[in-house]
């Protein structure tokens, strides 16, 4: 047999609950939010450069970008979706064309392109990455390593149809 017992201490813990959720936290089950869309970085889009082109690497590679690339919601991997990488690195500055190159995602939704190691501009060794192309809303990521002897960055997407 259970015994409840009425103090006020747990009248006010039950009457904070029902504050709290309202009534119908009482009577319906919880549900996942899904997952929320990935928001564009301050400075993710310092020195884009629209349309630069799909490339095996960048340079003479030696640094890893790599990532994934999801649905916002349900969080579907999403197959042949156009990523572009660029940085400041030891063959190039951000602003060279030279230092840009894109990359598509796979049937699971990762990407992976190399690029020259990466070094300190501003006082920090960070990437940027894009995700530029129509079908989902645009979003711009600035990832800063903390190192600038780290050979790669991780970086993924969750995107919201357009």
């Amino acid at each position: 047999m259970t015994i409840v017992l009425f103090n006020r201490r747990n009248l006010l813990a039950a009457g904070g609950s029902v504050l709290a959720t309202g009534m119908s936290g009482l009577l319906l089950p919880a549900r996942a939010q899904g997952v929320a869309p990935t928001a564009s970085m301050s400075g993710g889009s310092n020195n884009y450069q629209k349309g630069a082109p799909i490339v095996n690497r960048i340079g003479k590679g030696g640094f890893w970008m790599t990532g994934t690339v999801r649905r916002a919601g349900d969080g579907a991997p999403l197959a042949g979706q156009r990523i572009q990488v660029w940085a400041h690195t030891v063959e190039g500055r951000e602003e060279d064309q030279r230092s840009h190159g894109a990359t598509l995602t796979d049937k699971d939704g990762k990407f992976r392109l190399e690029m020259p190691q990466i070094i300190p501009i501003f006082g920090q060794p960070h990437g940027h990455l894009a995700y530029d192309s129509s079908d989902f809303k645009t979003v711009f990521l600035r990832p800063v390593m903390r190192s600038a002897k780290e050979t790669s960055i991780e970086a993924n997407f969750v995107l919201q149809p357009a």
